[in-house]
């Protein structure tokens, strides 16, 4: 007789190895989802590189990163400006005149302050085209790191804004008023980043080391900074160079009268301050800012951006706008004012433009 025994009919297997089937698919159904969504997410996106979150798309910057690291760019490097004055290590020497005549200073405050601000800011923005008024030396490269982090006054009054890397021009003055800075006449010396786009400023930060105010806004954004609530267009008080005060101070009194104040001083960014409204003891108050010579435009430019920022202006002597691209040089001197009928200004001086060019 023969052994019993279980048979099963094909109706039977093909019931079991469904069974089968359903048993592994319960099984390894989670392993392989999980395995594909690791796979999608971490897989770049087709045609370019991975964005990091936060960050602007390759080839383009984000203007309140690029102001956030200027920000810091500007008080690193018045760091170094006021380490070497307060050690009286300035090294200076002469690095050449200007057109008339005098004699510019280059100390190691300008040359610290400058390699710390450069690498500050071409290792967070690589791609942006960045202008200083000190040679950068390649061999003496700093690794300066930026963590991403952005103020929060930054954070609060300015939204992210993405402009192509391209158009981005950013401009330099690790020491503003060196000669004053060799004299010990701290209070003119500020630490300066300006961004263009298109040629047109948008950002500027002035920073002043040996008091650590910094003022800083952003056109169509924000700014930590405010003008004034008055201003004298009558007989204005007019902020100029040291270098040349008298030369707008005749024609100043011929055009506003006898009781007209020129008050000299060193340095630009002091003098865009002085027509706004900062608590600094030691910063002077103007109504207008007047250069009748060339003048850089590392030196002029985050000057320009604060004043278009709050609804001021700053324009050659003949009311033309300034580009920030092309050019290191701004031929036609310069006019700065704020909450003032600018264009009167203008007419009222027509005399100072000559004088520019010389």
């Amino acid at each position: 007789m023969a052994p019993m025994g279980i048979r099963l009919s094909p109706l039977g297997m093909a019931v079991f190895c469904l069974l089968g089937l359903g048993v592994l698919y319960h099984l390894y159904s989670g392993f392989l989802a999980g395995r594909f969504a690791f796979f999608m997410l971490s897989e770049p996106a087709a045609g370019g590189p991975e964005t990091p979150r936060g960050s602007a798309p390759a080839g383009s910057v984000d203007l309140r990163e690029l102001l956030a690291v200027s920000v810091l760019a500007a008080v690193r490097g018045g760091e170094e400006v006021k380490r070497v004055r307060e050690g009286n290590v300035l090294n200076a020497k002469a690095k050449g005149k200007t057109r008339e005549g005098a004699e510019e200073q280059l100390t190691s405050g300008d040359l610290l302050s400058n390699r710390r601000m450069f690498y500050l800011l071409k290792g967070a923005f690589p791609a942006v085209q960045i202008n200083s008024e000190e040679h950068v030396d390649t061999a003496d490269q700093e690794a300066v790191s930026w963590d991403r982090s952005i103020p929060e006054d930054i954070k609060q009054k300015i939204q992210p804004t993405e402009v192509p890397a391209e158009s981005v021009t950013v401009w330099i003055d690790p020491l503003d008023a060196t000669q004053e800075y060799t004299e010990d006449l701290r209070q003119y010396v500020t630490t300066m980043v300006c961004v263009a786009v298109n040629g047109k400023p948008v950002i500027g930060v002035i920073h002043k080391p040996f008091s650590a105010y910094t003022a800083w806004a952003m056109v169509d954004g924000g700014s930590n900074v405010k003008a004034r609530s008055s201003y004298n267009e009558k007989t204005p008080r007019i902020i100029v160079s040291r270098s040349h005060a008298g030369k707008v101070e005749q024609v100043a009194r011929q055009t506003f009268g006898n009781k007209t104040v020129i008050i000299p001083a060193g340095g630009a960014g002091y003098k865009v301050l002085a027509l706004l409204d900062v608590a600094e003891k030691n910063q002077e108050e103007a109504d207008v800012y007047i250069h009748v010579t060339y003048i850089k435009k590392w030196d002029i430019c985050a000057g320009n951006a604060v004043l278009r920022a709050l609804g001021g202006h700053m324009t050659t002597l003949t009311g033309e706008e300034i580009s920030y691209t092309g050019s290191d040089g701004n031929e036609g001197g310069l006019i700065a004012s704020i909450n003032m009928n600018h264009k009167a200004l203008i007419e009222k001086l027509p005399d100072l433009e000559k004088t520019s060019h010389k």
